[in-house]
């Protein structure tokens, strides 16, 4: 559902998107990144660093039979497409957190992986009504169209009268 004017699927930009832009039960799609060993082991090796997801030789007799990516990891390439291309890059004011984070699938190096999303629901603000809140169910799919990550994420967005 990606356009080449730089809506992405919203009819305002991304720079120029507010919470009254975000509708519930709108579904977008947005993608691609592509998995590299290089980049398992060098996050791995930073903040995870259990032996399936830094040894591709120990990886082997691991638990999933060969290098994974860490979960946390996953995330992070999910929240890459999620602000580059859904999240608002003006009205954003953070989020509260995320709940029913699951990892589905382990992620693989070469795994082709892109993002959907649906508006779950949006509501004003009930202690300052110059911001709203927006939910969003995300899903980090693999190339064969499967999720391997799904999260609800919450965050929080100005409105037009509020920026």
């Amino acid at each position: 559902m990606y356009d080449h004017q730089g809506t992405d699927g919203f009819a305002a930009p991304i720079d120029d998107r507010y919470f009254e832009d975000y509708t519930a039960g709108a579904t977008y799609e947005y993608g691609s990144v592509v998995v590299t060993q290089e980049e398992i082991i060098d996050f791995a090796s930073r903040y995870d660093p259990q032996s399936f997801h830094i040894d591709p030789v120990a990886a082997k007799q691991g638990p999933f039979g060969g290098l994974v990516a860490s979960g946390w990891h996953t995330v992070a390439l999910m929240m890459q497409l999620f602000a580059r291309h859904y999240l608002s890059t003006v009205a954003s004011l953070g989020s509260p957190g995320v709940d029913e984070l699951r990892w589905l699938k382990p992620v693989r190096p070469g795994d082709e992986l892109g993002l959907r999303v649906r508006t779950l629901d949006t509501r004003l603000s009930r202690s300052d009504p110059r911001r709203g809140i927006v939910r969003t169910h995300a899903e980090l799919v693999g190339q064969d169209g499967e999720p391997v990550l799904r999260v609800t994420v919450v965050n929080l967005l100005r409105t037009r009268d509020g920026a």
